[in-house]
Formats: C-alpha cells, sequence, structure tokens
C-alpha cells in the first residue's frame, strides 16, 4: 500500500520495520516467560538456570504452535492485538499499583495528583480496549 504513495523504497522500510518488531517481540515474549517461570519457582531469572530456559522454551513453543492454527495472517494480527489489549488494563493498573507503593518504589512513589492523572488514563483505556473487544466480537457473530 505504501509503494503508490513513496515508492518501493518506503514499502521495503515497511517491511524491514515489521520483522524486526516481531523479532524483538518474539524475543521479550520468551525473557517474560522464562521471568515468570523463574520467578514461580522463587528464582532470580537467569538464562543459565533450567526453570528459565524452560519457560523460554515453553513460551516459543507455544507461540509456533499458535501460528499453525492462523489461517488468514491478517485475522490473526487483528486477533492478537485484540488479546494484548484485554491484557493491557491489567497491566497499567499493576504498575499505577505499583508505582504508588512507597513500599516498593520508597520516596520515589506517586504522588495523589499523579495517581489520580494515572487512574483516569488507566481507565481511559480499559474503555477503549472494552469497546474494540465488543466491536471485534459483534463483527464477527453478524
Amino acid at each position: 500500500m505504501l509503494a503508490p504513495l513513496l515508492g518501493s523504497g518506503a514499502a521495503l522500510v515497511f517491511a524491514l520495520a515489521l520483522l524486526f518488531s516481531g523479532i524483538s517481540s518474539t524475543l521479550t515474549a520468551g525473557l517474560a516467560g522464562g521471568s515468570i517461570f523463574s520467578g514461580i519457582f522463587g528464582k532470580p531469572y537467569d538464562i543459565g538456570t533450567p526453570s528459565s530456559r524452560t519457560g523460554v522454551v515453553i513460551t516459543l513453543c507455544a507461540a509456533t504452535v499458535m501460528i499453525f492454527f492462523v489461517e488468514k495472517p491478517f485475522q490473526g494480527l487483528i486477533l492478537s492485538q485484540v488479546f494484548l489489549s484485554m491484557q493491557l488494563p491489567i497491566t497499567v493498573f499493576l504498575q499505577i499499583y505499583l508505582t504508588a507503593s512507597e513500599k516498593v518504589m520508597g520516596p520515589y512513589k506517586n504522588s495523589r495528583i499523579d495517581n489520580c492523572i494515572l487512574l483516569l488514563l488507566a481507565a481511559i483505556v480499559t474503555f477503549l480496549n472494552i469497546r474494540l473487544l465488543l466491536d471485534i466480537l459483534q463483527s464477527t457473530f453478524r
């Protein structure tokens, strides 16, 4: 779609950016899976430990298996973004909670005004994500 507007170079740059974005997301997911899995066993993340490696392998293998169940890549991309948007409010509210905690942040914790602004923004993001989910469900079942 970019080639007619900006030339074939733009399409190539966009394709490379998309590829590198996918690689970055894959690496991040693997690291997160390893970190969570080692945390379950009460150990710090260290790729040299079996628990961390197992978490990375499970995460990447599960993602690879899921790819084989996607018939239409564009629809799979849309669904992956819907699932990410359902998870986003949980992460946002957790981050607000943790950064407001004196136990966690010490003297660097959020002020009350910061928390109010952050909670308002989190509520807006949550509302928009719920709307997105409802729109996807409505378009799927029509």
